[in-house]
């Protein structure tokens, strides 16, 4: 540890009362999860915050503002010691909620604890259970459920409460900022101008708390060690000025749609799904090669049987390792949207003019995501079938990240905490979803430690229909981010 030698004994003394804290932090955790979190979360449950990629009038609308208000009322009201409070908002960007936390004495140079969550949410989507909505918090066996309950709702109320946890037993924690920002639905566009503008008010970020995340299963706590990138483009074909009765242009004109089925075989094996650029590959690393085969081994099946295949539908692969490298660190192509189409009912025998359909790409964590983005632009526009024009529009990219290892303080810590906050081992594994802070922050902070986890689990339903929320899970965490935040302090 960086501090002096007096404030080294006092913490160290300290940390001889583990038993004792934990049950501290334990009530207190079990006690704010009870009554005011879980009201505080319900009441943002049914704020329709979306983000700014599916409300262009987002500003107008004031929804983002909402949320923000409500997370800045509770923790204000909260009393923790020497807080401050900051809504930041940068031109056209939504906006960010700062609450800094000073350090406990003996842990003033420890750096910054950076604690991460959002506030922005999903589209509603159709669907929803009966007695079910996105807007409509409803608490059953042991979840809760609505829009952006697991996604990401309670990580500022996760890391409120941890912090309030550790002064209640009388722990320790570096100068502790969280940092909830309203656009990581929409790829996180405003992110690197807030954290310029932020770079001063952060100082030395030595650790990172991201709970917008999960794992396999609500046992044990997960570690992520990777996160995939993310490239995305909407590409359009148009082969005619106007459409033309099928019958007659037929057999003259190339379909829009076989136009692009040409141009995505380039870039996607159809039969296998195989990615064939170069430039959206990368070697998996051996260690972490080693880390999904374990996760498989503690958690088998779980990978294969957490979607809800049709009756009849299997896995691309039988094998669950397999699955899961395919799942973290292989890149894919999802089609997630089309336009040029008429409902089916409404087709009339017609050669439509064009066809646009949204490609999502989700990238190996260590791939160069603008070179990419690159290589699927090229792989579009060069030397296009019959002279077919190819526009794109929406183009987007994000780096993956790739977690460092573990120090000896927080290697410690975690095996504390899987005995004494989840009675089972900790494991770790690799998402194939994105975070863009995490990325930003790997790159920005080098020497930083990460802990990104989180409640979410195969089944939480984040994006789709029914979201909930595993609310003893979310409980559990909030202890184990007290403890950790009591580690990093002591070094």
């Amino acid at each position: 540890m960086e501090a002096n030698a007096e404030p080294n004994c006092d913490l160290a003394m300290a940390g001889r009362m583990a038993r004792v804290e934990q049950t501290t932090v334990r009530e207190t955790v079990q006690r704010l999860w009870d009554g005011e979190v879980l009201t505080s979360l319900s009441g943002l449950v049914e704020i329709p915050a979306l983000s700014q990629a599916f409300d262009p009038d987002w500003a107008g609308n004031g929804h983002l503002d909402a949320a923000v208000r409500h997370v800045q009322n509770w923790i204000a009201g909260r009393g923790l010691p020497g807080a401050t409070l900051d809504v930041v908002r940068l031109d056209g960007c939504s906006p960010v909620l700062l609450v800094d936390v000073p350090a406990t004495p003996g842990a003033e140079d420890r750096g910054t604890v950076l604690l991460y969550g959002h506030l922005d949410k999903q589209p509603p989507v159709g669907g929803w259970a009966e007695g079910l909505g996105p807007w409509t918090p409803v608490v059953r066996d042991g979840r809760l459920y609505g829009r952006g309950s697991a996604d990401d709702g309670y990580a500022g109320y996760a890391a409120t409460a941890a912090l309030e946890a550790v002064h209640a037993a009388g722990g320790a924690h570096a100068r502790s900022v969280i940092l909830l920002e309203t656009g990581e639905e929409s790829g996180s566009p405003d992110l690197p101008r807030y954290l310029e503008h932020l770079s001063e008010r952060l100082g030395r970020v030595s650790f990172v708390v991201c709970l917008d995340s999960g794992g396999n299963d609500y046992e044990r706590l997960w570690l992520t060690t990777s996160l995939r990138g993310m490239t995305q483009v909407h590409v359009t074909v148009r082969v005619l000025q106007a459409a033309a009765h099928s019958g007659l242009a037929s057999g003259v004109v190339p379909s829009s749609f076989r136009v692009l089925r040409q141009l995505l075989d380039r870039i996607e094996d159809a039969e296998t799904g195989e990615i064939k650029l170069a430039e959206l590959n990368v070697d998996i690393p051996a260690n972490r090669r080693e880390e999904a085969a374990a996760t498989v081994a503690v958690a088998p099946g779980a990978i294969s049987g957490s979607f809800p295949l049709m009756p009849g539908m299997r896995p691309v692969s039988d094998d669950e390792l397999e699955l899961l490298l395919n799942q973290s660190w292989r890149p894919t192509l999802s089609v997630i949207g089309a336009e040029g189409f008429p409902e089916p009912a409404n087709a009339g025998n017609v050669l439509r003019d064009h066809t646009t359909l949204a490609l999502s790409f989700r990238l190996p964590p260590t791939a160069d995501a603008a070179a990419a983005l690159n290589a699927v632009e090229k792989a579009l526009t060069t030397d296009v079938p019959y002279g077919a024009v190819v526009e794109l529009s929406g183009l987007e990219s994000a780096n993956g990240w790739n977690a460092p290892d573990p120090s000896p303080w927080l290697a410690s810590a975690l095996e504390r905490v899987s005995d004494e906050v989840f009675g089972a081992p900790w494991r770790s594994v690799g998402l194939g979803g994105s975070i863009p802070f995490m990325g930003l922050l790997g790159e920005k902070y080098p020497e930083a430690q990460f802990l990104v986890t989180g409640a979410l689990g195969p089944d939480s339903n984040a994006h789709v229909p029914d979201e909930w929320l595993h609310l003893a899970q979310a409980k559990r965490l909030t202890e184990a981010v007290a403890h950790m935040l009591d580690a990093h302090a002591r070094g």
